[in-house]
């Protein structure tokens, strides 16, 4: 279950569910009730912003068992990149939005 592999994470970070929840922006009774297995679909976007805070992938709220290949980007991901995450997903910014600009950064770089 989501709510089972939240707790778990939640714990093994030493945080609390208000700690969470504050962190995250969402709403503690929510994060709550999933934990509890009282509320079993969260959405992709609440999920995001957990695993944000957890430093871990969406995937691993998601699957039991998650083998992620270590990569020297992921490595060096330190907290000033994962607040820009945190705020970029805030301001309402979506993946595909995020995607396009970064393809046209890409385009733009590759005309000089």
């Amino acid at each position: 279950m989501i709510g089972e592999r939240v707790k778990k994470y939640r714990k093994e970070a030493g945080m609390t569910l208000t700690e969470l929840a504050d962190r995250a922006g969402v709403a503690k009774s929510y994060l709550s009730a999933l934990e509890r297995n009282i509320q079993k679909n969260p959405s992709v976007q609440f999920l995001e912003k957990i695993a944000v805070v957890l430093n871990i992938s969406i995937d691993h709220l998601l699957k039991d068992n998650v083998n992620e290949p270590s990569t020297k980007a992921a490595e060096n991901l330190d907290n000033e990149w994962k607040k820009l995450v945190l705020e970029a997903m805030e301001s309402g910014i979506s993946k595909e939005e995020f995607r396009n600009f970064l393809e046209y950064n890409k385009w733009k770089i590759g005309q000089k």
